[in-house]
């Protein structure tokens, strides 16, 4: 009886462990996004990949690929002068970006997508209210 007791406990244990390996994989993946899915992933701490080079006129899709909530917030001063402002959640401003987190506004979670078509050229920061302390942030290069 005590084999079968000791068998019956190995093999639960077993099957907890693997029953994880797919999301511990999926931390080491350096891109998580395939296809026309979307361009830019996340995992719990960074945009995979943090800078990504696009023509004018091109859209880029962010997908939330981790368990995290996430945000997609332009920088106001990282952004060409001329450009739109983005940010999950529509806002117009960091500033509205930030009070709007304080009630989960602009939050993407898991699977969830955020787009944005970049018109003009130069260089874009962003980055993740709720992991700007983790320095989780990123860049568009927009030719």
């Amino acid at each position: 009886m005590q084999r079968r007791a000791c068998l019956a406990a190995v093999g639960t244990a077993v099957t907890a462990s693997l029953a994880g390996c797919s999301s511990v994989l999926s931390a080491f993946d350096d891109d998580p996004c395939r296809g026309e899915d979307c361009h830019i992933g996340m995992n719990r701490t960074e945009f995979m990949p943090d800078v990504y080079e696009v023509a004018a006129g091109d859209t880029v899709v962010w997908k939330n690929t981790s368990e995290a909530d996430h945000t997609i917030t332009a920088y106001e001063g990282g952004i060409p002068d001329e450009a739109e402002y983005f940010a999950s959640g529509g806002y117009e401003s960091q500033t509205a970006a930030y009070e709007a987190w304080e009630d989960r506004g602009g939050r993407l979670g898991t699977r969830d997508t955020f787009e944005h078509t970049f018109e003009v050229p130069g260089t874009y920061a962003y980055f993740c209210i709720p992991h700007e302390g983790a320095e989780m942030i990123g860049e568009i290069v927009v030719e």
